[in-house]
């Protein structure tokens, strides 16, 4: 098994309103999907060498930036990432809108049309992950289904 991946992940919602059930759900299985398959390396800097993983990855938001917090396997600090939030703002709230409408579509829509809001739901998960990937430029290399998966608890967080 490869030491570039994460095996662990908390999400401090402290703080945080109560999400709601299909939330909840959702981050249980972006956890998951995630501890089940990853790809993340922490990128070295100023010659240093990272701390090799694999990791146990912290996620929060403290005084209005994501931060991200990598731990080695035995506790030791790796990296600590604060990101603004100002580049996921419209994205999340795009996110939310279309699960919301293709939450509702599935109760009283044909599947042809929820299939189009799913595709819809899907582009901007992926333009999301892409984001994420950006922000984690020179810190941190994820593949894509890593970001689709950690963009989705950063969902979780912008619920509060």
């Amino acid at each position: 098994m490869t030491t570039n991946r994460i095996n662990d992940i908390q999400i401090d919602d402290s703080g945080l309103a109560a999400p709601t059930p299909a939330i909840e759900q959702e981050r249980k299985v972006a956890i998951f999907d995630l501890l089940e398959d990853n790809s993340f390396e922490l990128a070295g800097r100023d010659d240093l060498v990272p701390p090799e993983g694999p990791y146990h990855l912290g996620l929060s938001i403290r005084e209005k930036r994501l931060v991200v917090d990598a731990k080695t396997e035995n506790g030791h600090p790796a990296a600590e990432f604060h990101l603004s939030l100002g580049p996921f703002r419209q994205v999340v709230k795009d996110y939310f809108a279309i699960c919301e409408s293709y939450f509702d579509a599935v109760k009283k829509l044909p599947p042809s049309q929820i299939e189009a809001i799913d595709m819809a739901r899907r582009g901007i998960h992926n333009e999301g992950a892409r984001v994420l990937q950006e922000r984690l430029e020179g810190k941190a290399n994820v593949d894509i289904d890593t970001a689709r998966r950690l963009f989705t608890l950063i969902c979780v967080l912008h619920w509060g």
